[in-house]
């Protein structure tokens, strides 16, 4: 499992920079993130999470039980929206309203 940076998505922000706990996101010199050794990424998605220009996926691979499937998530007022494409192009479509979910 390891994360996908779509670099024409990429606003140079760095926000998953300062946000990856393992010190795995660099900018190139365009300023574009990047990861250098995905293997060494621990799936954390604490990247993917800052991102608010949905340049980063997180792929789920057959050691995960995602069969190449890839998660992307997306934050729009108080929504969080996770999103799985599998391969053959099927989308499931989570949404948890964060004022909502730790209600009890």
């Amino acid at each position: 499992m390891s994360i996908q940076i779509n670099k024409l998505k990429c606003v140079g922000c760095g926000k998953c920079v300062e946000a990856c706990p393992g010190n795995l996101i660099k900018k190139d010199t365009d300023g574009k993130a990047f990861i250098k050794h995905v293997k060494d990424c621990w799936g954390c998605t604490s990247c993917l999470k800052e991102c608010r220009f949905e340049a980063i996926n997180f792929f789920l691979g057959a050691d995960v039980g995602g069969k190449g499937s890839t998660l992307s998530f997306r934050q729009k007022g108080s929504i969080n929206t996770w999103t799985v494409t599998s391969p053959d192009g099927t989308v499931k479509t989570l949404e948890v309203n964060r004022q909502e979910s730790n209600k009890y």
